[in-house]
Formats: C-alpha cells, sequence, structure tokens
C-alpha cells in the first residue's frame, strides 16, 4: 500500500522535528523569527492605531475650523 498523505506529512514533520533537536541553534532561530514576527505585528498594529486617532483628530480640528469660517459674515460680499 502506498502512504497517505497524513503519513507522509506525519514524516516530514517527525524528520523536521529531528532536525530541529540535532540542531539547537537552528531551533533558536525560528523561535527568534516568529518572535520578530510577532513584534512586527504589534508594532504595524499600533502604528495603525495612532494613525487612526490623529486622523480622527484632524477631521476633527477641520470641523471646528469650517464651522467658525461659516460664521464669518464677508464685507462687502
Amino acid at each position: 500500500m502506498n502512504p497517505g498523505a497524513a503519513e507522509e506529512a506525519g514524516k516530514a514533520a517527525n524528520t523536521f522535528m529531528q532536525s530541529l533537536k540535532d540542531q539547537p541553534l537552528s531551533l533558536a532561530l525560528v523561535v527568534m523569527n516568529l518572535a520578530l514576527l510577532g513584534l512586527f505585528f504589534y508594532i504595524a498594529h499600533v502604528a495603525t492605531e495612532n494613525r487612526s486617532n490623529e486622523f480622527s483628530k484632524m477631521i476633527e480640528a477641520q470641523k471646528e475650523v469650517n464651522l467658525l469660517l461659516s460664521k464669518c459674515v464677508v464685507p462687502g460680499g
């Protein structure tokens, strides 16, 4: 019988884990890369929130200025 896809995936995962056991530096690099990806995601999330807050504040300030300008009377106009 031919092995199924699940058995082949299991063999590949077992081989991968065995190679990580044999070379702990590779395991450390994988862990550090995952941590770095997590850090990048967090930084992007915080930057997006800050930009959204700043944009909302700019829109609110423009509304106030527009409201003040709409109440101005242009003499001789």
